[in-house]
């Protein structure tokens, strides 16, 4: 018999030698004691961010922002230097996982990024400087129901993929009833084979382990019978309803279609409760410039549309956003590739990442962990499971312990038959000594996409006298990152508020704003001139990324006056500038 025994320890480490010093080599000890080399369960990833908060309050809150079905804590992580200002005051970024509960090691990547960045604050340069600017919000488990099952009852590498909330999968009036059955007691669910002189699979040649199917004119030794089962509810079918039985990464409102269509659903968008609290909190969090959603696997880094017909959608301008950071991401990530999710992939009605873009006008993206060209380092683009080079690789660098070896079984229906096969440890998640690479390449990708997230600066003004008291000032605000300030499919859908930039009188100052409105030249003087209120120009279309907007107004009166551009995904910024001729000019920084 063999089984996986999974343990973790989560002490405290405070020690005077964490303080790290010029010259040490480039790792930095963190207060808390995290090893990711093995799977956290649900209770050891709750004590590991709750661990991680107490050991670095400064950095860290800590929040349940809802219950899932089975009435767990869903446990929000905010990531935020309140020196710096207040998180709902940043560009954020939002990470979860874990939408299907055997998915798994999303959420170990979520703990490692934010391990990773708190024991990297103050000694870093780069981390420090991004979480001074950048806010993060990381729920770790979006189904904790469905990973307390994978962890805690005999599961396959893909069941618990559902929510648990019970399902009538089968239509006959009852729930969950008919699920895999573990009929040889050894804690996994493996695959149930019967010899047939008519069958259509048989044993390898190459390896009797392997099952191969024959071809058309060709008769086998076996049948496939699925998954270890027996039939509970006596309907004539084995394993036909299982716990749960939807999808809720179909329960999102963006192309949104009933279940006779997507299978999983739900009777209508944000129908499960840990849908509807994750929708809440994102629409309560406007400052949300950035997502990143991880699932597995296949080695993929996905953006929308789920559908074609939605292409229309995407405008040009979101495209070359995506793709500028999703063609950076195959380099942060050299086995994955970067892929759209309906024309690469399958189509998805109703999936999350495609909300939060075409919905909430967010950059999103849906990272599938783990690709199986990294079992021996292999390239190319084939992404499907060898089952030669799997059991190679399970034999050199595991030693056998993923796989169990077939022996006989009387099933009440089948008569005898044979049951074994890959343990839910041997495909779709990473081999647990391969895990860290996994999550550190994932978390510097998300780190990546919110650096890319907009940053604003004066970059020049220039301040001319007209005369009599009169100045004109003109002023260009520069986004130095890759996002805009507003998505373009914000602007065409009007989602979320429009940017602002004033000008107003600084203290002791008795500027009065007498015009304004933008310029398209530095040089040019006309002025497509503000109605109304010309202190304030509204900025429907936002600051393209790398890109800048130029802002005149005129000015009468004497001492200084106070700009502020307001942006919902930037956060504000602000400049004093003098009431006399003179120009400024700041490089744009890198």
């Amino acid at each position: 018999m063999l089984r996986i025994v999974i343990c973790t320890s989560i002490g405290m480490v405070l020690s005077a030698g964490s303080i790290a010093r010029a010259g040490d080599q480039p790792y930095y000890p963190s207060r808390v004691n995290l090893t990711f080399n093995h799977f956290y369960n649900y209770n050891e990833v709750v004590d590991a961010i709750k661990s991680l908060q107490k050991a670095y309050p400064d950095l860290l809150t800590v929040e349940s922002i809802g219950k899932s079905s089975q009435q767990r804590d869903m446990w929000m992580v905010t990531i935020n230097n309140p020196n710096t200002g207040h998180h709902r005051d940043k560009p954020a970024m939002y990470i979860d996982a874990n939408v299907h509960g055997n998915e798994v090691q999303g959420a170990e990547t979520c703990i490692y990024l934010i391990w990773y960045l708190t024991k990297s604050y103050g000694r870093v340069d780069r981390l420090t400087k991004l979480l001074d600017e950048r806010a993060f919000y990381v729920l770790p488990m979006v189904n904790p129901d469905g990973r307390a099952n994978w962890f805690d009852n005999p599961a396959t590498s893909s069941s618990s993929r559902s929510g648990m909330k019970p399902t009538d999968n089968d239509y006959d009036g009852q729930l969950d009833e008919d699920g895999p059955d573990d009929l040889d007691g050894d804690g996994f669910i493996t695959t149930m084979w019967k010899k047939n002189p008519n069958g259509r699979w048989r044993r390898s040649n190459k390896d009797p382990r392997i099952f191969e199917r024959v071809g058309r004119d060709e008769k086998g030794d076996y049948d496939r019978l699925g998954s270890e089962g027996i039939d509970n509810d006596h309907d004539g079918r084995i394993n036909e309803d299982g716990p749960g039985g939807y999808d809720m990464n179909r329960n999102w409102p963006s192309d949104w279609q009933p279940n006779y269509i997507q299978y999983g659903a739900g009777e209508y968008p944000f129908y499960y409760p840990e849908a509807r609290c994750i929708g809440e909190f994102l629409v309560d969090h406007s400052n949300v410039a950035a997502v990143q959603s991880f699932h597995n696997s296949g080695g993929m880094l996905l953006r929308g549309p789920g559908a074609k017909y939605r292409d229309k959608d995407y405008p040009r301008q979101d495209i070359l956003v995506y793709d500028e950071i999703g063609e950076t991401g195959e380099k942060i990530l050299p086995f994955y590739d970067y892929l759209i999710i309906y024309k690469d992939l399958y189509d998805v009605h109703g999936g999350f990442v495609t909300w939060t873009y075409e919905g909430l006008g967010i950059f999103s993206f849906t990272n599938e962990l783990w690709s199986g060209k990294q079992y021996f380092g292999g390239g190319g683009s084939e992404r499907r499971f060898d089952p030669e080079k799997r059991f190679k690789f399970g034999d050199l660098l595991e030693f056998g312990v993923t796989f169990i070896d077939y022996k006989p079984y009387d099933h009440p229906v089948y008569g005898e038959i044979e049951i074994g096969g890959w343990t839910q440890y041997a495909s779709r998640v990473p081999p647990a000594f391969m895990l860290e690479e996994l999550c550190h390449r994932n978390a510097a990708f998300c780190l990546y996409h919110a650096d890319q997230m907009p940053q604003l600066e004066v970059s020049w003004y220039e301040v001319k006298e007209l005369g009599d008291g009169t100045y004109s000032v003109t002023v260009e605000v520069a986004n130095t990152r890759a996002i805009p300030t507003i998505s373009a499919r914000s602007s065409e859908k009007k989602i979320g508020a429009r940017d602002s930039v004033t000008l107003s009188a600084a203290q002791g100052s008795t500027a009065e704003v007498l015009a304004s409105g933008t310029v398209s030249d530095r040089y040019l003087a006309s002025l497509e001139l503000t109605k109304r209120d010309p202190a304030r120009i509204w900025v429907s279309n936002g600051i393209a990324g790398h890109g800048h907007r130029l802002f005149r107004w005129i000015v009468q009166g004497s001492g200084a006056v106070e700009l502020v551009y307001k942006a919902e995904k930037a956060g504000p910024i602000s400049k004093q500038i003098d009431l006399k001729p003179g120009v400024m000019e700041t490089p744009i920084a890198d």
